[in-house]
């Protein structure tokens, strides 16, 4: 048994499945271990061989978050691993549990005090992580490489989740080792339980609240909280305000759901008026609260595994501490139905009505665009957006039909992160990753089609071309000069067809589109859709907020960034 070998065995015991990464000449054994099935060391999982290390982490990222268990990014010493940090970032702002393994020179090969050894060395390449990881280690001895993996693991999936660093040591690798008895899975510490008589009092104050509200956060979500949630809101006739990440926690036709952004005034009402909010899973960031312009509820009862996140930014009244599933099931025992539910009902519903209303009167191409993914995605699918206009519309608008069907970058709101998550959602199963994008954040990771392609990864690739970074431009035009953001972009369809694969273009999104969107959704094989088509930023974008001085911001057209055949 060699080290590469015990790390490899020690991934098929966590259950890893699938690992995503870029072959360098200090990682090799780790590949040569996983391609070796006649070992019986890879077995069950499956090497996906990205271009870019970026890429790799951003895959894993949306492996993790829509397959609820950990996704693992390999990489090599040096620029591999440097390259995959920026990614990294966005899982750690999304909490998404991702295994970085990347290998590193020996330590005892550096003189004290030498910063760099050799062309790949760039010394201290752990604390590079550190900022953007739950934790992060570096392997002593080789004995060690399956504990401090399995310890990893254990960090990077328990709540708040989180990816995690490990640093393996090049030498290590074809060392051999000293095979232990145990290399089964870690035992997870239990997680902390609030006290009956604060879950009391919490109860007690829903119970009497004349306005209380629900807002469901990422964690509730990832501890599978959604069934409680909905339990608990119609016991207290409480309107549900999900966040991005949160979308699809319950079903779209839940009674109690409030399916619009909280951005939309409407919406935002729900809060003004609530005496109590329940703050399930979230730390109320500045996407959400349109930076913490919302007001301070009268009485704010927060749940949450982390102290300091559920206070970060509104400082609770009460404070539960635990898993969101566990706390929301206990908060629910004892709760009547209290009357209400069918008039609260009666208003959600005339919220949507007017919210939609508008959409279609002000927005009509967005609405076309919503319109088009309600009716042709297939069931199960899941959509993967990046940071773009369209991406925004359907963070904010797209009805979720469950949860873990929507991936976006909201936590650092990373640009580029769509078409290489799709690529790992797509390896999860899925029935089919849809990822929509722009043409400036598609550019970054196109070479990921070659992945696509070579992996036959059922991915379909929604490219908006408006000629440029629309998003920056709209901000542009608001009250800044007007420069950068329109690109020299490729014939996307030619780009895709020399990868090998299948794509078309339309303009706008009618019967064209959804005609295409239709059959690509309904393939095995990757492909990509591009669509001329400009849309203006919603409601839930920084620029169109309510809750600011200046409300009637207004973008001005650009010439040759429309288009108008919307046939």
């Amino acid at each position: 048994m060699t080290g590469a070998r015990s790390l490899v065995k020690t991934l098929a015991e966590l259950g890893v499945e699938v690992v995503f990464g870029l072959p360098g000449a200090h990682g090799l054994p780790i590949w040569d271990a996983l391609a070796d099935a006649g070992t019986g060391t890879a077995a069950g999982i499956r090497l996906i061989g990205v271009r870019h290390e970026q890429a790799a982490a951003h895959a894993a990222d949306g492996y993790a978050r829509v397959a609820g268990s950990l996704g693992v990014a390999l990489v090599t010493t040096g620029p591999g691993a440097v390259n995959a940090l920026r990614a990294v970032g966005e899982a750690r702002a999304s909490a998404s549990p991702v295994l970085v393994l990347a290998t590193e020179v020996p330590a005892p090969q550096r003189p004290q005090g030498a910063a760099r050894i050799s062309h790949r060395d760039i010394g201290g390449q752990e604390s590079l992580f550190a900022p953007l990881t739950k934790a992060t280690f570096t392997v002593g001895h080789p004995d060690d490489i399956a504990s401090v993996v399995r310890e990893a693991a254990t960090i990077a999936t328990r709540p708040q989740s989180g990816p995690v660093y490990v640093g393996v040591p090049a030498g290590f690798l074809g060392d051999p080792v000293e095979v232990r008895e145990d290399t089964g899975r870690p035992v997870e510490p239990e997680l902390p339980s609030p006290a009956s008589e604060d879950v009391e009092r919490a109860r007690e104050a829903l119970l009497v609240a004349r306005s209380p509200l629900i807002w469901a956060g990422g964690g509730a979500l990832r501890s599978g909280a959604g069934d409680a949630v909905g339990v608990l809101a119609e016991r207290l006739a409480a309107p549900i305000i999900t966040t991005f990440t949160a979308r699809g926690i319950v079903p779209p036709d839940h009674p109690c759901l409030a399916s619009n952004p909280v951005h939309a005034p409407e919406v935002g009402a729900l809060w003004d008026e609530a005496d109590v909010v329940l703050a399930i899973g979230t730390d109320f960031d500045g996407a959400m609260t349109q930076n913490r312009r919302m007001p301070q509820p009268p009485q704010l009862i927060a749940v949450n595994v982390d102290a300091e996140d559920a206070a970060k930014n509104y400082p609770p009244d009460s404070l539960l501490l635990g898993d969101a599933r566990e706390v929301v099931e206990a908060l629910a025992l004892g709760i009547p139905s209290k009357p209400g539910l069918d008039e609260l009902t009666r208003r959600l519903d005339d919220i949507e009505v007017r919210v939609r209303r508008r959409v279609r009167k002000e927005e009509p191409h967005a609405a076309e665009f919503l319109s088009a993914l309600k009716e042709t995605l297939p069931e199960g699918s899941v959509l993967v957006t990046d940071m773009c206009v369209a991406g925004y519309w359907i963070g904010g608008f797209h009805r979720v039909s469950g949860p873990r069907q929507l991936a976006l970058p909201m936590g650092w709101g990373t640009v580029g992160f769509g078409f290489p998550a799709s690529l790992g959602v797509a390896a999860t199963g899925a029935v089919r990753a849809v990822c929509v994008t722009g043409d400036g954040g598609f550019l970054p990771a196109c070479a990921e089609l070659a992945t696509a392609i070579q992996d036959a990864l059922p991915v379909t690739v929604v490219i908006v071309d408006d000629g440029g970074y629309g998003m920056l431009g709209y901000d542009q035009d608001a009250g800044f000069g007007y420069a950068g953001v329109d690109l020299a972009t490729p014939d996307f369809v030619g780009l895709a067809k020399s990868f090998g694969v299948h794509a078309d273009r339309v303009d706008g999104f009618g019967r064209a589109f959804r005609r295409l969107l239709r059959e690509f959704t309904r393939t095995e094989e990757p492909n990509v859709l591009v669509v001329g088509a400009e849309l203006r930023p919603p409601l839930n974008t920084s620029s169109r907020w309510y809750r600011r001085e200046d409300r009637t911001i207004e973008t001005k057209h650009r010439k040759g960034r429309h288009h108008d055949d919307h046939s």
